[in-house]
């Protein structure tokens, strides 16, 4: 080979090279449409001239023909504001510029670019010539390139005008707006006569697939439609388009189906040919109807003709760094993941129309989708109706194909829904009655583009009701012990005819009755800021799973945001620990979802006596068709601590349950003895199947309130005297920040660096000069100065639902709940002024592990330090400083914060934290 073809080859590969790296390192380089793909793409996404046109002056000055210079790149997908896109947020109009350079192949095609979303008002020229100008901000379009210089570089100009407007759909973009682009733009090359949509409309009961084909523009001749399904047989059709006709159906049987499920989300690909354009898209087997559940009148939500127990949840569907738009493919992928992983079935994606790809992977991996309308935040208007009624329309042709897709949702808690109406010289926000005709409407134009998934018309909060529906769902915020009361009323007044949750004039139907939003977050007198939501969420748990008639529930919510700290995960989508793993084996969250569920009712934790005989409920629920015989294997646990903090076990048992595919049945109560101390006891209750496979895991806990030791025999068999004090009885403080107690001195809270000191007078009869060895033992944390308790006024509570930004710890509520970040403290103990030791305390945590501080709140709405605990010290008391008591007959114990790592310190009596003891000083003789 010569010189010159090896630096010719050498060049060529470095082009191919940097090509494809340049592809390859664009935001989202994959094609956005894995449902409506052609071949031949080219991705616009990446580094575009960007201009903020602050006085509106872009149009009058003729930004679009190419005169200005734009000062500023801008990422593009990423909304203009996010720091994913690189720029600040300093206008509502915005400027975008960038050359484009068309394949000379693509010379015998239609070329249009696309724009996957953009908001609001958006204007596309190039080369100076206007393509076309879009009003909406959630769904794609498409503008033809019609001046084409074929292997020529020419300019592409895009101006968005995102002004705040009271009737186009905002939803909760104060999380992070959605400002300019925010889906990826892309050129493609389609046919003379182009397929403008391609759905698929499977039938499983009668084993076929109906493809209906939408053309933009009538041809003026019959083409050629060519569809391939692929499969383990695959299947070929051709069928003749009729000329002057846009839409075009026909049916294909499926004769060997294989089903899209949520264990196997089976996709058939397809490839359409339409004259020269061509198409891959893909679609799934399945069929969304409603059933009842076997052996009840109780209405479900159905899968391929069987009952599902829909356990979903609210995700807001939004990133720290890119708001609207994630940053990776793999990102989306993962946030289905998440919600899979953790046993949930479904996600509901909360007033935002969600990226194709998500819903992709939704699809791919077999988690159910809810897809909300977004709502505008103004008043009923002609103009909010018309945009809410587009952006439906589009939003269903676009998604149509998406099998993970069941209902869509068109309203929301009715925002948007009231008009201000002057009554008796006030001015007052009415759901009045025409608007809820058109709500009914709105259902039905829903029903009538889409008649093969559920329509819900409004998901109600707040004293609103339901029209016409297909699904009646509610929503309810409530402390923990709310649950049975709200459920029981629930279960009473829903039924066909009645009045209950629907508005004037509108009554039940037959439908599925489910939640479609819960939690505690807003169950609390102003909410809850960021606080352990796993002890609510197992009583609300355990109580849904007693009312069958209640055929799902959806959790509030998927991952945090910014002014909602209630998620599964953290906005960064790190996750929280429940601590339940600690007090069951093996258990994780999944076990709250489980398909069989063991409850022993809303209540988990009981004060109980010492050598009480009691009585445990047990309701078992059986939400799947699963062959496991005539009885599960059930195993009962007693363990727990004692009041020195020790960990003990106080016997096992195990016995038979029935089972019976969907059964949902009380069971004979469990019935236990007590222990004989004061103790706090956990008992676990593990379901395994004839295999001995585990299916389930839950608990309950007791208190068992005896009166705390003098005397105890230790685990080592040694016998013990037992000095205990409380924990508020401090005989002196001093702390850098602030120090302050918890409900009556359960807890005590000393922020920063500084001390607690005790002086504990030694008994008479403590035989000092016998004892063996002496230890001081205490449940301890380290200890945050949050928001709410700083000594400074705080902004109050604002608009929330527009996205308003608080610091987490900032509501009364709030204790974060325990997560990747840890909190250290350095600790030392000092006795009779004699060192005793060093510690390290990591952490101030909060999560299930907290019974006692969750078992004492006082019911009122509201949160004192719910769910936080310590660690078990133990440190032993230097021989030295049992010589001084002696003489001087106290012990003067010093736990003291070295400023190098000043987190704080928390002491905990018997009433709060993990361990039912107080401060106690062992003495063994």
């Amino acid at each position: 080979m010569t010189n010159l073809k090896r630096l010719g080859l050498m060049l060529l590969c470095l082009l191919i090279f940097k090509q494809s790296f340049s592809q390859e390192n664009i935001p989202l380089p994959e094609h956005p449409r894995p449902d409506f793909e052609r071949e031949a793409w080219l991705n616009l996404n990446g580094n575009w001239a960007f201009e903020f046109d602050k006085n509106d002056a872009g149009l009058t000055e003729k930004w679009f023909s190419g005169n200005k210079s734009f000062t500023k790149t801008i990422s593009v997908p990423f909304p203009w504001g996010s720091s994913l896109s690189g720029v600040n947020d300093e206008a509502d109009i915005a400027w975008y510029s960038r050359n484009i350079n068309i394949k000379p192949e693509w010379k015998n095609k239609r070329v249009f670019v696309t724009i996957g979303a953009s908001d609001w008002q958006t204007t596309v020229w190039l080369d100076g010539k206007e393509l076309g100008s879009h009003q909406g901000g959630y769904t794609p379009f498409s503008f033809e390139l019609t001046n084409l210089k074929y292997g020529t570089n020419q300019n592409l100009v895009i101006r968005v005008d995102d002004k705040r407007r009271d009737f186009t759909l905002y939803g909760k973009q104060g999380y992070g707006n959605a400002r300019g682009l925010w889906q990826t733009i892309y050129v493609e090359a389609r046919g003379q006569n182009f397929l403008e949509n391609l759905h698929f409309t499977p039938d499983i009961d009668k084993k076929n697939v109906k493809v209906t084909a939408y053309l933009a523009n009538a041809s003026t001749k019959d083409l050629e439609l060519k569809v391939e399904i692929g499969g383990n047989k695959k299947i070929s059709v051709r069928q003749t388009f009729p000329k002057n006709k846009t839409e075009y159906s026909f049916v294909i049987p499926i004769t060997t189906t294989h089903l899209w499920t949520l264990e196997d989300p089976y996709l058939y690909e397809v490839k359409a040919k339409l004259g020269d354009d061509e198409v891959k898209s893909y679609f799934g087997m399945r069929k969304i109807s409603t059933v009842y559940l076997p052996n009840t009148n109780y209405m479900y939500v159905a899968l391929n003709n069987k009952p599902i127990y829909l356990q979903l949840a609210l995700d807001q569907s939004y990133h720290p760094t890119g708001f609207y738009t994630f940053p990776t493919d793999e990102f989306m992928k993962n946030e289905i993941l998440l919600a899979r992983n953790i046993g949930l079935n479904g996600i509901r994606t909360h007033i935002k129309v969600d990226v194709p790809r998500k819903l992709y992977w939704a699809d791919k991996l077999g988690v159910l989708v809810m897809s909300d309308l977004p709502n505008f935040w103004g008043e009923p208007d002609k103009n909010a109706q018309q945009e809410s009624e587009y952006t439906l329309k589009e939003m269903i042709k676009r998604d149509y194909n998406h099998p993970a897709i069941f209902s869509w949702i068109t309203f929301n808690e009715t925002w948007g829904l009231r008009s201000k109406q002057e009554i008796n010289g006030k001015k007052e926000s009415i759901y009045l009655p025409e608007t809820q005709k058109w709500v009914a409407s709105v259902y039905r134009l829903a029903k009538s583009l889409d008649a093969t998934r559920l329509v819900e018309d409004n998901s109600i909060c707040c004293g609103a009701g339901h029209t016409e529906t297909d699904i009646n769902s509610w929503h309810e915020y409530l402390p923990g012990e709310g649950w049975e009361k709200h459920l029981k009323t629930i279960d009473e007044k829903t039924f066909v005819g009645s009045n209950f949750h629907y508005e004037k004039g509108y009554l039940q139907t037959d439908v599925p009755n489910i939640n479609s939003e819960c939690g505690n977050v807003w169950g609390y007198e102003g909410s809850t800021g960021d606080v352990d939501w796993s002890w609510d969420y197992h009583r609300m748990m355990n109580t849904f799973r007693k009312y069958p008639k209640i055929a799902g529930w959806l959790y509030t919510e998927h991952h945090d945001v910014i002014n909602e700290w209630n998620g599964y995960f953290r906005f960064d989508r790190s996750e929280k620990e429940t601590g339940v793993s600690e007090l069951v084996d093996g258990m994780g969250i999944k076990d709250f979802h489980s398909d069989i569920y063991l409850s022993t009712g809303n209540e988990i934790s009981r004060s109980v006596k010492p050598k009480e005989e009691i009585s445990v409920p047990l309701y078992l629920s059986v939400m799947t068709d699963k062959n496991l015989g005539k009885s599960l294997n059930l195993k009962i646990q007693m363990y727990g601590y004692d009041a020195l903090g020790q960990k003990k076990t106080w016997g096992s048992i195990s016995k038979t349950i029935p089972y019976q595919a969907w059964i949902q049945k009380e069971l004979e109560p469990l019935k236990l003895t007590m222990p004989d101390e004061k103790s706090v006891v956990i008992v676990a209750l593990i379901v395994e199947d004839n295999t001995g496979k585990t299916v389930h895991r839950n608990f309950a806990t007791f208190i068992v309130e005896g009166n705390s030791p003098t005397e105890m025999t230790l685990l080592n068999g040694k016998k013990a005297k037992l000095l205990s004090f409380e924990a508020k009885n401090f005989s002196d403080s001093q702390w850098s920040k602030k120090q302050w107690n918890v409900l009556d001195g359960a807890k005590v809270n000393g922020a920063g660096a500084g001390y607690f000191e005790y002086k504990i007078k030694v008994p008479t009869d403590a035989n000092l000069d016998k004892v063996m060895s002496a230890s001081f033992v205490a449940e301890v944390s380290s200890k945050q100065l949050f928001a709410k308790d700083m000594d400074k006024t705080l902004a109050g509570n604002e608009n929330y639902m527009l996205g308003a930004k608080a610091e987490p710890s900032q509501n009364k509520n709030a204790y974060p709940m325990t997560d990747t970040s840890r909190y250290p403290s350095a600790v030392s103990v000092k006795v009779n002024g004699i060192f005793a030791g060093k510690f390290d305390l990591t952490n101030d945590p909060a999560d299930h592990r907290g019974i006692l501080s969750w078992h004492y709140q006082i019911q009122d709405r509201k949160l004192r330090e719910a769910g936080s605990y310590g660690y078990r010290l133990d440190i032993n008391i230097p021989q030295k400083a049992i010589e001084v008591a002696q003489s001087s007959g106290e012990l003067i114990i010093r736990l003291e914060v070295d400023e190098k790592l000043a987190g704080g310190l928390a002491i905990y009596g018997d009433k709060f934290g993990r361990y039912p003891m107080n401060p106690t000083v062992v003495l063994v003789y």
